[in-house]
This record gives structure tokens, C-alpha cells and sequence, in this order.
């Protein structure tokens, strides 16, 4: 084989190892988006050349806004590791969402505001099991208002650590937001910063804790899903 084939058949490599990795660090849940924001975009170049600029960026926004990045979770037991992206806009104590018909009793609750900036993939703030699953239709208002985790759209999951401790983690529809997904079942085993979910385009993540459950940030603070520790039990 010569020196020029093979420097050809590196750079083939190459690019398909780099085409790979990419198609990885986005979910593929954002492909259908993208396929559909280009495909028109291409059909408008036919139209009206500004429409079609404005489709192409609609198609990168929607690829990045895809995106799913590795990331390295603290393997430190009874530390509650972040579920999403953003900044943290509540701590409080506050009942869990009645749709889960659980003890009335008021937990320790962090809430995780996420912009439309931020990673939407969810990830699993504890090692457990999957106990139920609740979903509750419901409104679309902003997600950083305190009265959204009652009234907006809602998935909640009930994790039971191998210590049989209850951990709540509630995804919440925010004013963009139109859609919840779910990646998990009643009875998986989950481990810490997992994948559970995703919710498109703008939302918020409430984390319910037992009591005696202490927070590790503040309101404000800028969080990492599956990296950030938020608290402990």
C-alpha cells in the first residue's frame, strides 16, 4: 500500500470518527427537529433567500439545543447530584405533587431553573430503583414562578435508594416548553447521573429529599446535570 493511500484512508477514518462523535453529543431525539428545520430551509432558498438564512440558524439552534455532552458524576455516597442544567431558583420545603398520593407530610425541595441555553437532557440525582412514574397534564406557565410546580404540566419519578430512602424528581413543562419525555420505566435500576429525560425547549426540575436532607448550593448557583452535587442526604 502506498504512502498516499494510506494517508487517504487516515483521513477517511478521521472523519468518520469525528462524524461519529458528533452525532453522539447530540440526542437523537433533536435529529427529526433538524432534518425537518433543513429540508425547509432548502425549499426556501427557492422562495425568498432571507427566510431560508433564518431556517439555517433555526437548524443550528435546534441541533445545539439537542446537544448531549458526556459527563463525569461523583461516585461519593448519600450526595444528591444535580438533575439538570441551570441555576438553581428554590429551596424551600414544600409537599410533593398530589398525583403521587404520598404522605402530605412537607419535603426538603431544590429547584433547577433551565433556559432555553441550557442542556435538557435529564439525569438521575441518585443510584435507585424507579418505584412509579406520574404523569399530570396541566398548564404552561413560566417555569421559575414558584406556583408552576403546582399547576404546570408535570412527570414526576418516585426513586427508591438501595437504603430505602424516597427521592421525588419532577420535571415541569415550562412557557416554551411543550413536551416531557421519558427514557424510563416503573422498576429500572437507575444509576447516578443516568439519563431519565428530556423536556424541550425551556423548563424546570423540582428535587424532592427526605427530611434532614441538607443543600450544598444556593439560589442562584449554576448547576450541571450529573456533575453538580446539590445536596446530601
Amino acid at each position: 500500500m502506498s504512502c498516499f493511500t494510506q494517508i487517504i484512508l487516515l483521513k477517511g477514518t478521521y472523519k468518520m470518527f469525528s462524524l461519529k462523535k458528533t452525532v453522539s453529543l447530540i440526542h437523537k431525539e433533536g435529529w427529526k427537529f433538524a432534518t425537518i428545520f433543513f429540508l425547509t430551509s432548502s425549499l426556501l432558498l427557492m422562495v425568498w433567500l432571507p427566510f431560508a438564512i433564518i431556517g439555517f440558524l433555526l437548524t443550528f439552534f435546534v441541533v445545539w439545543f439537542f446537544r448531549d455532552p458526556d459527563r463525569k458524576t461523583p461516585n461519593i455516597k448519600n450526595k444528591i447530584i444535580s438533575p439538570a442544567d441551570g441555576k438553581i431558583c428554590l429551596i424551600d420545603k414544600a409537599k410533593p405533587p398530589k398525583e403521587l398520593l404520598m404522605d402530605s407530610k412537607e419535603m426538603f425541595r431544590i429547584c433547577v431553573f433551565m433556559n432555553v441555553f441550557n442542556v435538557h437532557v435529564n439525569r438521575s440525582p441518585v443510584k435507585g430503583t424507579i418505584r412509579e412514574i406520574v404523569y399530570k397534564k396541566g398548564q404552561f406557565l413560566n417555569a421559575s414562578l414558584d406556583k408552576a410546580s403546582e399547576k404546570n404540566e408535570r412527570n414526576s419519578l418516585i426513586i427508591e435508594t438501595d437504603d430505602n430512602k424516597e427521592i421525588i424528581v419532577t420535571q415541569i413543562a415550562g412557557l416554551i416548553a411543550r413536551r416531557i419525555l421519558s427514557f424510563v420505566n416503573n422498576k429500572d435500576k437507575i444509576d447516578a447521573g443516568e439519563r431519565f429525560g428530556l423536556i424541550r425547549f425551556g423548563s424546570r426540575v423540582d428535587i424532592y429529599l427526605p427530611e434532614g436532607s441538607k443543600a450544598a448550593v444556593k439560589i442562584g448557583d449554576t448547576v450541571k446535570a450529573g456533575e453538580t452535587i446539590i445536596g446530601s442526604l
